[in-house]
């Protein structure tokens, strides 16, 4: 037990000539939760990837058990890897299977269980996990927090020896970080399990980890408990942290409320319903969204959030109930004014829907250059311009498949925001980013709210940036509004299910 489980030492990689991992040196011990973390981009994933040996290194030593995985035969790699399994940042899930076919799929794959006990440890688990409902659902019908949470059963259910998570609790709510954090926590008490996270959010790294480190410039440059990291006098440790928040919010006083001064209504939404079949989703929604005001909409995963937000760009009809967005009904207007509507609106989605057939530059110039709104020398200085906005620049010739999910997120807002639109709709814009780049894109939103007269809609999970960029904040729960109002009137809220939710983590 005094000896790493998995050991790097010297360890290089890199991809196209470019090194991404240099000279790295780390220790995993045995039944601690060991945390990296580092900017976008910065090769978390990939020293991830190396650790259970899906990427051999181009130098040094990995070691594994104690077996050196660059030396061992492909059938002892894949021994190995059988003891260490990978929750991935993407889910990974297989979109044939139901959720129960996914988590068991190791078991069926590689042991000689029966499908009847098969079936029984998956619902076992899923009953822990809340999610016994979606047993027979296929991935395509989950949210994407309901999806991390299969993933995470997957990983488990095999009672492995390590466990690697690419970003564990990115894109969760609050209350689900919560509950994945005391998974995590307890997997490892239960079963001994070792855990290696990469993850940005400080806050759930203070309660996990037993040892952090920081990666930068393909080096880990500082290890120790949180404790010590965050004590740490590196100047790029120190970069790093000053924009990282190791504590959720805290409450206020109804006295010291601030309430939000609405202009006239931009998008107005009256008594709306949505139904799929017998799936109540959407239960009389009531809500207006401020002209030149930053609104974000919060709620848990599946609590109607993206319904709400599809209704407002005319994607979905109501079952019942009204939209009006400029001042239009959107139930009682043509396609083609529809088409108009959403020309004012742009969008960036949550897995920035990039053209992995384009390079940057093409995905940022695509939608001034399919719809011939500008020039091409005009279009080349719009693109350079907010592509060194949102620090992309130097990627501009890079292929979609050679960047960081962050870059790519920051890509997609480039390409979002170059329409110069009236209302810019952001579907959860921080997730995924480091400390750095969420203040980053967090000032953008605030920015290009402020310098083009643009009306925001924010889907989030986050509440530091929520509570950092919000005018008003709308919070949806099991399909109702059941809080809209000022930042200050949410944190003075008495209402359970707000209290709950905002306050996650904070021990308050």
């Amino acid at each position: 037990m005094d000896r790493p489980i998995i050991e790097l030492r010297g360890v290089t990689k890199g991809f196209g000539g470019a090194p991404i991992i240099q000279d790295l040196n780390l220790e995993i011990m045995p039944g601690q939760t060991s945390i990296i973390a580092g900017v976008s981009g910065s090769g978390k994933s990939v020293l991830l990837r190396l650790m259970n040996g899906l990427t051999l290194p181009d130098a040094g030593e990995v070691r594994l058990f104690g077996q050196d995985l660059r030396q061992a035969s492909e059938r002892t790699r894949t021994t190995l890897r059988k003891r260490c399994t990978m929750v991935f940042q993407n889910y990974a899930l297989i979109d044939s299977l139901t959720v129960a076919q996914n988590i068991g799929f190791p078991l069926a794959q590689n042991t000689k269980m029966k499908p009847k006990e098969i079936r029984q440890r998956v619902e076992a688990l899923l009953e822990m996990l809340e999610l016994s409902q979606a047993i027979d659902l296929l991935p395509a019908s989950l949210s994407g927090g309901m999806k991390k949470r299969v993933a995470l059963a997957r990983a488990v259910i095999t009672q492995p020896e390590i466990v690697l998570f690419d970003e564990p609790t990115t894109g969760l709510d609050p209350v689900m970080i919560e509950f994945v954090d005391e998974l995590i926590r307890r997997t490892q008490r239960e079963y001994e399990i070792t855990s290696v996270l990469i993850s940005h959010d400080m806050a759930s790294n203070r309660r996990l980890a037993d040892k952090m480190a920081i990666l930068s410039g393909g080096q880990i440059i500082e290890t120790g408990s949180f404790e010590q990291v965050m004590q740490s006098e590196h100047p790029d440790v120190r970069a790093f942290l000053a924009n990282a928040v190791t504590q959720r919010l805290g409450r206020i006083e109804a006295s010291e409320v601030v309430e939000v001064e609405e202009d006239e209504a931009i998008v107005k939404v009256t008594d709306l319903h949505k139904d799929f079949g017998p799936n109540k989703v959407l239960k009389g929604i009531n809500l207006t969204i401020p002209r030149r005001k930053t609104t974000v909409v919060i709620g848990g995963s599946g609590s109607g959030k993206s319904v709400l937000i599809k209704h407002i760009i005319g994607l979905l009809e109501p079952t019942s109930g009204e939209v009006e967005v400029f001042g239009q009904r959107l139930s009682q207007i043509s396609g083609e004014q529809l088409r108009g509507i959403q020309s004012r609106i742009g969008m960036l989605f949550q897995g920035a829907a990039l053209f992995d057939s384009m390079n940057v530059w093409e995905n940022i110039a695509f939608p001034l250059i399919e719809g011939r709104r500008r020039k091409r020398k005009d279009v080349k200085d719009l693109v350079e311009s907010i592509a060194e906005r949102l620090k992309v620049h130097d990627l501009l010739d890079r292929q979609t498949s050679e960047i960081s999910g962050g870059q790519r997120k920051r890509v997609g807002l480039a390409r979002a925001l170059i329409t110069e639109p009236d209302i810019m709709i952001y579907d959860e814009p921080t997730t995924g980013q480091d400390p750095i780049m969420m203040r980053r894109v967090d000032d953008m939103i605030v920015e290009t709210a402020a310098n083009f007269d643009i009306t925001s809609i924010v889907i989030s999970h986050d509440m530091v940036s929520t509570f950092r960029i919000a005018d008003k904040i709308a919070m949806v729960y099991k399909g109702e509004l059941v809080a809209a109002g000022s930042p200050d009137a949410l944190r003075a809220s008495t209402d359970e299910q707000v209290q709950r939710f905002i306050f996650a983590g904070s021990g308050g």
